[in-house]
């Protein structure tokens, strides 16, 4: 195995979803560098369809005033139809997580304020001291969202890479409108999801939560021809 390979693993078994981080700012430079490193990410035709607006200091800490207040009036916007319904194997991973995340936070499965609490964390970036916000433009559909996914990770290894944690955030796309609002951003951008980032806080319990992976058979097949 070479080094390259090594610590390519290295920073791909550390990826994880952070929910907790120190209230600590990146320096620019690591910023820069981070989505330089994310702009290497492959896409359809090299469209490289993907805008990322950064939030923070100020900016962010409106964000953290504002969207649970609009959450919880019920001002949804969401630009993509968002279904969450899992059935068979993906409805068994996706209670996996849920009770993967509960236990580390030692919340009972009957305790709903506690579990709703723990969700309303998401409009609060997890205390998260910068967001970036993915926006996919018009006309663009299906395959380039898948672009920007491909971008989103390339991004969240380099924040590995660089000693920092994220966590992707589906949720932060439900409130689409007042996002762009605040942000500047024009209408025609449509909004995917967004992603916390920063220093992890090594204490908080939330960062004890990991996820299992599904085994190799379970989904690659290999073809070989005689």
């Amino acid at each position: 195995m070479t080094d390259i390979t090594s610590n390519f693993r290295t920073v791909v078994a550390q990826r994880y979803a952070c929910r907790a981080f120190l209230p600590k700012r990146v320096p620019q430079a690591t910023l820069e560098a981070i989505f330089k490193d994310a702009a290497c990410a492959p896409s359809n035709c090299n469209t490289q369809p993907w805008l990322v607006h950064v939030a923070s200091g100020a900016v962010l800490e409106e964000l953290r005033k504002e969207l649970p207040a609009r959450f919880m009036a019920g001002e949804f916007s969401m630009d993509f139809p968002y279904d969450g319904s899992y059935e068979g194997v993906y409805k068994t991973r996706q209670h996996a997580a849920a009770k993967a995340l509960y236990d580390a936070l030692g919340i009972a499965r009957e305790d709903k304020a506690a579990r709703h609490q723990a969700f309303m964390q998401n409009f609060s970036f997890f205390d998260a001291p910068h967001v970036a916000f993915l926006f996919l433009p018009e006309p663009f559909g299906l395959r380039e969202a898948a672009d920007l996914g491909m971008f989103a990770q390339t991004l969240m290894l380099s924040m590995t890479a660089h000693g920092l944690a994220s966590c992707p955030q589906t949720a932060l796309s439900f409130l689409a409108d007042p996002l762009r609002q605040q942000l500047g951003v024009e209408a025609n951008n449509k909004l995917l999801f967004g992603i916390s980032f920063g220093y992890p806080d090594p204490d908080a319990a939330a960062n004890r939560c990991r996820t299992d992976r599904a085994a190799l058979e379970d989904f690659v097949t290999f073809h070989e021809g005689v």
